[in-house]
């Protein structure tokens, strides 16, 4: 099992990119403000994007950099330990 921040996320901000450990206390700020400050739905792992943010962030979202929107809103830190097949997560609404 991975330790508190082993996975690093890249953070773009003003034209620079800042990383932060999965699971520090700087990504459970940033799990709290995108659960509580955006609008979010349900769905569910589709089949074939199991353990894979980069192709459910690629389907769902802006393309498979916005991977890190999905770890972060599901407060997730390893995607081998999680998005399985039909897993429910949350995804930002448009």
């Amino acid at each position: 099992m991975p330790n508190r921040g082993d996975y690093f996320i890249p953070l773009p901000h003003k034209g620079k990119v800042t990383s932060i450990g999965a699971g520090s206390l700087a990504y459970e700020n940033v799990v709290n403000i995108l659960q509580t400050n955006i609008s979010n739905s349900q769905r569910f792992v589709p089949a074939g994007y199991a353990h894979r943010p980069d192709l459910i962030a690629t389907l769902f979202l802006d393309g498979p950099s916005s991977w890190w929107t999905v770890m972060a809103i599901n407060a997730l830190v390893d995607p081998f330990e999680s998005l399985n097949l039909n897993d429910m997560i949350y995804l930002p609404d448009e």
